[in-house]
């Protein structure tokens, strides 16, 4: 059965996890992704080099976010990449990108030159803190959000908070929003024939998933957030216990 994005292709310029993991959502709704790596190949790829599949380049993560893709590298700071990707783009319905904000537009690819070669063009760019802002030329990683956000402080106890989420939560979290966005702005453009712009921000999308209880109790009605172990903000009891 074909996938509901078996029509659609996608040029990916992301690297690492967030971008990645968000094009992977779309390759596993059919959708005919063609990931552009360096010339090195992507980082995820190698891991530690500890085992064969990683010294092969097929690092367990990375095949994770980007099985069923077509991969191609280059160099893009060489201009004849930069002429590839650009006889690549009229062929695509979207590109999507995580560079830090300005960089697409310094090699000379970013929106609004890519949009003079196919205005139907969806462009998706994912970054840290959006694409502008004060912090928006800030590099960022999951653990970055994480601390910004306020996700942190609110995992652990009351003793051992502000600590880690247990698993890239905010690489995840920017992967959905921006692989939902990119959906519905292909649907937009089966009514309007218009390509679009979409700017994900991995904090916005983190503290979205934080709206209900965390968010919303702070700002109707000035209930503080803090860590609560396995306890519940509305419930009880609604823990974690040792059963039979």
């Amino acid at each position: 059965m074909a996938g509901a994005l078996s029509h659609i292709r996608v040029l990916d310029l992301t690297r690492v996890l967030a971008g990645p993991y968000a094009s992977y959502q779309l390759a596993l709704l059919g959708a005919d992704v063609i990931k552009v790596e360096a010339l090195e190949g992507d980082e995820m790829r190698y891991g530690t080099r500890s085992n064969d599949w990683e010294k092969r380049g097929l690092a367990a993560p990375w095949v994770a976010v980007n099985a069923g893709k077509r991969s191609i590298t280059m160099d893009l700071k060489s201009p004849k990449a930069i002429e590839a990707v650009m006889r690549l783009v009229p062929k695509v319905d979207v590109v999507m990108e995580n560079f830090r904000p300005g960089v697409m537009d310094k090699l000379g690819i970013g929106w609004e030159t890519l949009k003079k070669v196919n205005p139907r063009l969806i462009y998706c760019a994912v970054s840290g803190f959006g694409q502008d802002g004060p912090l928006s030329q800030r590099p960022a990683y999951d653990q970055i959000i994480q601390g910004f956000s306020g996700l942190m402080s609110l995992t652990g106890t009351p003793q051992t908070a502000p600590t880690r989420a247990g698993y890239l939560a905010c690489d995840a979290m920017g992967a959905m929003t921006a692989a939902f966005a990119v959906c519905a702005a292909l649907v937009r453009k089966q009514k309007t024939g218009e390509g679009e712009y979409i700017d994900v921000a991995m904090l916005d999308s983190t503290l979205a998933t934080m709206a209900a209880w965390i968010v919303s109790n702070y700002l109707n009605a000035g209930a503080v957030p803090k860590p609560m172990g396995n306890e519940n903000h509305t419930a009880a009891p609604s823990g974690t216990y040792r059963c039979k």
